[in-house]
């Protein structure tokens, strides 16, 4: 049913001999996830590609159905290009353009310092954060269906080889009507630490495409601190929320001293950054901004930047049921 609704625009079906074909017999193994593994291959044109093998595919196989037909209609140079798949009997596979410079995750919290300083200036850092933010513009505003991601966070944006950040990782997105403003969900998606508080409960307001706001702005606030928003290793009782520590900074006008930033230009863009993120993350989805907005605000000056009210709630500070 699925091939015959998308006609000529879909993506091309590939059998298991020639996956096998192009990964070399699964020589190259690059990653892991609960989806699966991901083995680096190559196309007959000599075209380098990554091969995402599902592994945990279940009944009908809502998820793998949902990343072809989302991302097999898209083109944007911010999201990652869906070039065929694979599906017999329960074994399934997506082939992408491959990506060398892997995760961003693997460059905010690399343990080499040299790799994640050379890549996350504050310049590299702005123009990272603005590819992210054009590609989901997209999602949400370019297409003919709104396209709600679900689960944007480090590891799912990709680098390739000029450190452009391209989305990758639609099995949970959801696609919906442009005008259609709130969405059911039957359960809560996503990452922990990444979701917004409206996916928990009602009180905060209803799922939209603000809750894909919400979660960059969280990817943005861990770039510019190179920290975990939720770093499970850390004692919980005495650390300090991420985005209390950096709105505490922002509002003092202190530095964040995370990042070797000496120039004027380099502390202006990591401000402009913190704020953006932190307007992103308001517990109201209403006082977030939409994504057109977001590039605007980080094309735009730092003066004309407000900061945004305290975008969590503290302990002196109970929200209303």
């Amino acid at each position: 049913m699925f091939l015959k609704t998308y006609g000529t625009s879909k993506p091309t079906r590939y059998t298991f001999s020639e996956v096998k074909k192009i990964t070399r017999r699964f020589k190259d193994k690059v990653g892991h996830g609960g989806f699966g593994s991901v083995y680096r291959g190559k196309l007959p044109n000599g075209l380098p590609v990554a091969v995402k093998m599902l592994e945990n595919s279940t009944g009908e196989g809502q998820e793998f159905i949902n990343e072809i037909a989302t991302i097999g209609l898209i083109h944007h140079a911010n999201i990652v290009r869906l070039l065929g798949f694979f599906s017999e009997g329960t074994r399934r596979a997506v082939i992408y353009e491959y990506m060398p410079n892997e995760s961003l995750e693997k460059h905010i919290f690399s343990h080499d310092s040299n790799i994640t300083r050379q890549l996350l200036v504050p310049e590299k850092m702005l123009e990272i954060a603005l590819g992210v933010a054009r590609g989901m513009e997209y999602l949400h505003q370019g297409c003919n269906q709104r396209i709600l991601h679900y689960d944007i966070k480090p590891h799912n944006i990709l680098l390739d080889y000029n450190f452009n950040p391209n989305i990758s990782d639609f099995g949970l997105a959801k696609l919906c009507a442009r005008d259609q403003s709130i969405i059911t969900l039957t359960a809560a998606r996503g990452t922990m630490g990444y979701i917004a508080p409206e996916l928990y409960s009602p009180n905060f307001g209803g799922i939209s495409y603000k809750s894909d706001v919400y979660s960059f702005g969280m990817l943005v606030l861990e770039m510019v601190s190179g920290r975990r928003n939720s770093d499970p290793s850390v004692e919980s009782q005495h650390e300090v929320y991420l985005p209390e520590w950096i709105y505490e900074k922002v509002t003092t006008e202190e530095e964040l001293g995370l990042t070797l930033e000496t120039t004027q230009e380099e502390k202006e863009n990591i401000r402009k950054l913190t704020i953006v993120a932190l307007w992103c993350i308001q517990w109201n989805p209403k006082n977030r901004p939409s994504m057109t907005k977001v590039v605007n605000m980080l094309t735009g000056r730092l003066q004309s930047l407000q900061i945004p009210p305290k975008p969590f709630v503290s302990s002196e500070n109970h929200p209303m049921s």
